[in-house]
């Protein structure tokens, strides 16, 4: 038997998310059976979107169960193998984070080509971040010559590789983000215009200062008050990507929705939400772009790490307080 450690779901959260709200447990796992691998995780993440799954709502993904183990993305590496598909040393990729380890299928862990970068970029940059800032940009906003383009959230794992991508594809960038060390991240990274949304209080009139000629592209992680400068500025047939709305997963009631929602009509507006599993089929385009700027130099990441699994809770309440830079990590081994 191998002991793990794991990060439950204690009680449901009221408004933002509360210590006394995750629990840690130990289990005992067996040696795997015939088609099942046993792993340890080496990274987990934590992500904004896990908030709405301790709600005990029906979306697109289904809530967490009180008294089990949460899950989410994680890189582990098999350390007992009972599939021939699969050998003791394999890293594999999967979405049974928030624990140690685990025992599983084979068929339910993607063996993982790590290119030469990172484990744990397979997390961030190369995994479901990277992939949500490009088909955001690629497809749902469909992102062509000349766009000038607006992100908020901008030094987050999403929103640092929509700057990125658009850099790397020769677009005008704006970006909020909050303090002064992200604004010094994104001048890195090349942004035209960083917005410190904790300084500029009217962010309508700090964004038609940044973009005077209006923008093309807004590529939305935070919803609010972001929302209302973007419709502002928005040039006519604009197009806007609904990835997140950060700013209001912790509302215990529905904010009032923006106040000038109206210019949609006038300026000919298209606002489209979306999911990055339905762009799944991107991933080989995506990767293939992405190996070719990073070896030009044109992306870059950054990680905010926690280390041991009794930190996952601090590090996931920490997206909340603005306490990552980059994307939100947790080292287990």
């Amino acid at each position: 038997m191998t002991s793990f450690r794991e990060i439950r779901l204690k009680s449901r959260p009221v408004g933002l998310p509360r210590a006394e709200n995750f629990e840690l447990a130990a289990v005992e796992a067996p040696a795997p059976g015939p088609g099942e691998v046993q792993v340890r995780n080496l990274w987990m993440t934590v992500d904004p979107y896990m908030r709405g799954r301790m709600n005990d709502v029906q979306s697109y993904t289904p809530p967490f169960a009180l008294g089990q183990p949460m899950d989410g993305g994680a890189i582990g590496e098999v350390i007992a193998s009972g599939d021939p598909g699969l050998k003791v040393g394999d890293l594999v990729q999967s979405g049974l984070g928030w624990r140690e380890g685990f025992n599983a299928p084979a068929s339910s862990v993607q063996k993982l080509d790590t290119m030469g970068l990172p484990p744990q970029a397979f997390l961030g940059a190369a995994g479901m971040p990277g992939l949500t800032a490009y088909a955001g940009l690629l497809k749902i906003a469909a992102l062509k010559d000349g766009d000038v383009v607006f992100v908020s959230g901008a030094a987050g794992a999403v929103g640092s590789m929509v700057a990125q991508v658009a850099k790397a594809k020769g677009h005008t960038v704006i970006g909020t983000a909050g303090g002064a060390d992200k604004i010094a991240f994104l001048k890195s990274i090349g942004v035209d215009h960083a917005i410190d949304y904790k300084v500029e209080k009217d962010l309508t009139a700090a964004l038609a200062k940044a973009a005077p000629g209006g923008i093309d592209v807004y590529f939305d992680n935070v919803g609010g008050d972001h929302l209302v400068a973007a419709l502002n500025a928005a040039r006519p047939f604009a197009r806007f990507a609904l990835c997140g709305a950060i700013s209001m997963y912790n509302a215990t009631e529905m904010p009032a929705g923006p106040p000038n929602l109206v210019l949609m009509v006038g300026k000919q507006i298209r606002m489209e939400g979306f999911i990055v599993s339905s762009s799944w089929d991107m991933m080989p385009a995506f990767h293939r772009d992405l190996a070719a700027w990073v070896k030009e130099g044109k992306v870059t990441w950054k990680e905010t790490v926690f280390e041991g699994i009794d930190k996952a809770p601090d590090a996931f309440l920490g997206l909340f307080s603005g306490g990552n830079l980059g994307k939100m990590l947790v080292k287990l081994a």
